[in-house]
């Protein structure tokens, strides 16, 4: 298998951008390898040759279930696709697999990230155009998609306006019908309970720590 040794180069660099030593960013590297190589082998080989590049990294399908099984991110099927979505893919972003840094990166931010760091995380997920700001339309979609229809609601959909708005005065500080960054920020550094308001998009700590133990033994 190739590149099994993380480049002294890349490791130095990751070193200085993320919050992982680099025993940890080594034993990253490697699961990361095997990750792209048993992506790669449930791919019909005539498809491979085709398009190698498309597969030289965590595609979609590899990164779902890492974030369900790893992490136990057992979270609704929208938040998984924001996930993804905002993690930082090619040249341009959004664009093919996840290549290793970018998915160092994004590792760092979710399991070892400030108190900022999951807060910007988070706020990108929510904010489903990537326009800057939460807006009433998206908080409906998000929290609609996390609530159990209750057996005998005449209109669900009322209901749900009712909690969009409830979230709303909690975290629109500035009182302009959206909730920007700066509003995000503000509310969950008050009430830190709000980080997660419409689903979650980070593991749990025990999950985290979980992780880290493991990656540590390795």
């Amino acid at each position: 298998m190739p590149h099994r040794k993380l480049k002294e180069k890349i490791l130095e660099s990751l070193y200085k951008s993320t919050h992982f030593n680099k025993n940890e960013l080594e034993a990253l590297y490697s699961m990361y390898r095997k990750l792209v190589t048993s992506a790669q082998s449930m791919v019909p080989t005539s498809v491979i040759s085709q398009s190698p590049a498309k597969l030289d990294g965590i595609d979609q399908c590899t990164f779902r279930d890492v974030m369900h099984s790893t992490f136990d991110l057992v979270t609704e099927e929208a938040i998984l696709e924001r996930v993804w979505a905002t993690w930082e893919r090619g040249a341009g972003g959004g664009e093919g697999a996840i290549k290793f840094e970018p998915w160092a990166r994004g590792l760092s931010k979710m399991l070892k990230g400030t108190d900022e760091e999951r807060r910007i995380h988070c706020f990108s997920v929510y904010d489903l155009n990537g326009d800057g700001y939460i807006t009433r339309d998206e908080m409906f979609v998000l929290l609609k998609n996390s609530l159990l229809k209750q057996p005998g609601d005449e209109d669900p959909d009322e209901g749900v306006r009712d909690l969009v708005e409830l979230v709303l005065k909690k975290l629109d500080v500035d009182k302009d019908g959206k909730v920007s960054l700066d509003d995000y920020r503000e509310a969950v550094t008050q009430e830190p309970l709000l980080l997660e308001a419409f689903g979650q998009c980070l593991p749990s700590k025990r999950q985290a720590m979980a992780f880290m133990k493991n990656l540590n033994n390795k």
